[in-house]
Formats: structure tokens, C-alpha cells, sequence
């Protein structure tokens, strides 16, 4: 089993920034891939970026430029960095890793983006 836990979220006016961070605990060992979802009201989730162990970073078009992902192996921890958020970029906020075939997904923490 994984446990994910994210943190980080919150309400920031557009143009601002966040950081989003996941502890991954755990049987880590076998994750091949890392990455972050959202989802919006209404909507379906979404990737937002991935990181493929030994491969890579992969980001959604809508976010190129602003967000990066990022992982530290000391601490278990993957982090998303956004930068000049807008509006559209609210939703709730999941972390995701893949292990053996099998996702494992966090709680989620809200980020909002007023106008």
C-alpha cells in the first residue's frame, strides 16, 4: 500500500502563486511514475503534470510555462510549483503515484483563484 497525503492549497488572487506538496509513505519501492491531477466543478479529472521515473517531466498545455513539478527522493515528497495562476486554474488539487500498475491517489486540497 501507498499513503499520500497533500498540502499546500488555498485562496490566491490571480497572478499569484502556491506550492503544492505530497509526502508519499509506505511501500514506495516499484513507483515509476508521480505526477498531479485536478478537478473542477463539473468537470472530469485532469492531468495536470507527470513525472516518469527515468523518462521525464509531461505537463498539460493549459499549464506549460507556469507550473513545474518536482520531486525530492530524500523526503518522499513530490511538489507542484505554480506561478501566475488564473481563475480557471480552481480545483481540487490530487496527487497521484503509479506502483505496479496501480494508481494511488490523495485527499486533495482545494485551490482557489479569485479574480
Amino acid at each position: 500500500q501507498v499513503q499520500l497525503v497533500e498540502s499546500g492549497g488555498g485562496l490566491v488572487q490571480a497572478g499569484g502563486s502556491l506550492r503544492l506538496s505530497c509526502v508519499v509513505s509506505g511501500n514506495i519501492f516499484g513507483i515509476n511514475v508521480m505526477g498531479w491531477y485536478r478537478q473542477a466543478p463539473g468537470k472530469q479529472r485532469e492531468l495536470v503534470a507527470v513525472i516518469i521515473v527515468g523518462d521525464g517531466t509531461n505537463y498539460a498545455d493549459s499549464v506549460k510555462g507556469r507550473f513545474t513539478i518536482s520531486r525530492d527522493n530524500a523526503k518522499n515528497m513530490v511538489y507542484l510549483q505554480m506561478t501566475n495562476l488564473k481563475p480557471e486554474d480552481t480545483a481540487v488539487y490530487y496527487c497521484n503515484v503509479r506502483r505496479i500498475s496501480r494508481d494511488y491517489w490523495g485527499q486533495g486540497t482545494q485551490v482557489t483563484v479569485s479574480s
